[in-house]
């Protein structure tokens, strides 16, 4: 098992402080421009942004095979990821999005066991139910259990390929490919996805887009550029576990940043089910954690 640093542990509460706050960027800029189009930029920002370090640290495009093919793969999950996301700021407010895409934290061992083969741990199943139970008071009213926000199902889909995403870092990294390339290509080849979707489904229009200019740098530029790197560079130096409890404190300041910019308030209802979902998502890590340890310290079986 991949053993935590400091450096990962920094790089990783760094993403999640910058991810969170780039929810905001992105509830505003979807008031002057379209999902697709809004994609599609701040990923070609970020590719943009990345590119100099890319020829600077590899000296140049002397990708391997295995890296562009990881690269392909990594950066199709990622682009449904994205765009799964931004669709749901149609209908959702930036806090609850954030706290939805968290989500990811119980897919992951949910497709440990499914795909994987894995065996989990009794308080992580606990932990997921638990964290079901907060989603539902913060996704659906119970005195009209027919309304569902079409927005908080798309940030469900979203955290589906978020925690497929993750499960593809780790493989790779854990293959030898280079955290810096597979950052670079995931950008490339998401960027490409959005902006044909952008074209073909949409009308992008310039005065928009400058209006929208100040949200797509930061989130170009520091969620992707600098966030999505830190966050490869990150789990290389994390262990799994751990790598996915840092990063799901983006909800936390999301509400935060949410709260402060866009003075955007939860239903008491809506808070109690965040609080539910981030106590389960820690005490799902936690368990993970205890289980890792336990499996290390099993003696090993005479040959």
């Amino acid at each position: 098992m991949r053993r935590t640093k400091p450096s990962g542990i920094i790089c990783l509460l760094i993403t999640s402080v910058i991810w969170g706050s780039s929810f905001v960027a992105q509830s505003i800029g979807m008031q002057s421009i379209d999902a697709f189009t809004f994609t599609g930029i701040r990923t070609i920002l970020g590719m943009l942004f990345l590119l100099p370090f890319t020829l600077i640290i590899n000296k140049g495009f002397d990708f391997s095979k295995k890296t562009l093919r990881a690269g392909l793969i990594l950066g199709t999950v990622f682009s449904f990821a994205q765009n799964f996301q931004q669709f749901a700021f149609y209908y959702s407010t930036s806090g609850k999005i954030a706290f939805i895409t968290a989500f990811y934290m119980f897919f992951v061992p949910l497709f440990s066991v499914l795909f994987l083969r894995k065996k989990i741990a009794v308080l992580t199943w606990v932990s997921i139910f638990t964290g079901l139970a907060g989603l539902f008071l913060l996704c659906i009213d119970p005195s009209d259990m027919t309304s569902i926000n079409l927005g908080d199902i798309l940030a469900l889909i979203c955290a589906v390929f978020y925690a497929v995403q993750i499960m593809l870092i780790d493989k790779f990294l854990d293959d030898g490919v280079n955290g810096i390339q597979l950052s670079f290509m995931q950008f490339v080849v998401a960027g490409i996805i959005s902006v044909v979707a952008m074209f073909i489904f949409e009308r992008p229009d310039i005065a928009n887009i400058k209006t929208a200019a100040p949200s797509l740098l930061y989130s170009g530029i520091m969620s992707c550029g600098i966030a999505y790197t830190l966050q490869i560079v990150g789990q290389k130096n994390a262990s799994p576990v751990v790598a996915s409890l840092l990063m799901c404190l983006e909800s936390v300041f999301a509400v935060i940043t949410a709260s402060i910019i866009l003075h955007e308030n939860m239903a008491p209802r809506e808070m109690a089910g965040c609080l539910i979902m981030f106590a389960a998502i820690i005490v799902s890590q936690v368990s993970e954690t205890l289980s890792s340890k336990n499996r290390n310290q099993e003696p090993a079986m005479p040959s």
